[in-house]
């Protein structure tokens, strides 16, 4: 008999899919191979008490995921909110954090940054708080939270919505997600075990339920996030400050480069746009050609 599922876990051809009542089997695909990810909807068939088989991949809603010259990376799909984590210390990139932002509204996700590691210096909380500062300025909600010590403040703002933890090494998110999901260690090492695999390295995403309601997507550490298929259209709309200017300009496809009369151009000078901000724009625009 088929059932409806959700992919938690996966490995190569190997995905560990949960039903409605949270019984997990062990799956593969039908036929050629698919490229599912955490948070995808699909139809599978148990064949024993462990194992299944996977016939349809359900319609995504969202899909989250980076690109290279070469590939790309899917991430999570369905997912509602991106929860960007970042730390006081080591010092993040916001280039990385402006880049995930930009695949959230293309997707339309709402957006959370988590501001981690807060019990130390105030010198170091300040100097994060003052990075953060622009995208606070353009609506981005951001939470401080101490992941050792008190991260009870962000379960709210998790409650209803499949999430996405993502961010940098180092950035303390391991520690997030098991405060947050003491059981998550537990689970983590099962999965790691029927996929094989011996031991959770977080090289692949993982999906546990949350409590009422929701989900949360644990996810590699990011180094880089390449965003080649988005079309230079789709990247100025992901740029929000943008918004409010594009279609003004003289030219209708103006390229807020040079151009007279362009009124992306004139907002930046007068303040409007922050300058860290639109160079990543301009960075992003040569990047997708």
């Amino acid at each position: 008999m088929k059932h409806p599922g959700t992919v938690v876990a996966a490995h190569g051809r190997q995905y560990r899919i949960a039903d409605v009542d949270g019984q997990t089997w062990l799956c593969f695909p039908r036929g050629k191979k698919s490229d599912l990810v955490c948070g995808d909807e699909v139809i599978f068939e148990p064949t024993s008490s462990e194992l299944g088989v996977i016939s349809t991949l359900l319609p995504r809603r969202s899909l989250f995921y980076r690109s290279d010259a070469c590939k790309q990376r899917l991430i999570a799909a369905n997912v509602t909110q991106v929860v960007i984590v970042v730390a006081t210390e080591p010092a993040f990139s916001s280039q990385l954090i402006t880049r995930c932002l930009i695949a959230a509204e293309t997707q339309g996700i709402a957006a959370l940054i988590v501001l981690n590691k807060c019990d130390l210096s105030a010198t170091v909380r300040e100097a994060a708080c003052a990075t953060l500062s622009p995208f606070a300025r353009l609506g981005y909600r951001i939470v401080q939270v101490s992941a050792r010590n008190d991260s009870s403040a962000l379960p709210a703002y998790l409650a209803g919505h499949t999430n996405l933890l993502i961010g940098q090494s180092g950035m303390g998110k391991s520690t997030l997600i098991n405060s947050l999901l003491p059981q998550a260690r537990a689970a983590t090492r099962e999965i790691s075990q029927a996929l094989n695999t011996g031991k959770h390295t977080t090289t692949q995403a993982t999906l546990y339920r949350l409590h009422p309601g929701g989900a949360l997507i644990d996810s590699p550490g990011l180094t880089e996030f390449g965003l080649r298929h988005l079309s230079r259209e789709q990247i100025d709309e992901g740029f929000v400050e943008l918004r409010p200017w594009l279609g003004q300009c003289r030219f209708r496809d103006c390229r807020h480069d040079r151009e007279p009369d362009c009124r992306v151009l004139q907002a930046l000078q007068r303040g409007e746009i922050d300058a860290r901000r639109f160079a990543e724009y301009r960075l992003l625009c040569a990047e997708s050609g």
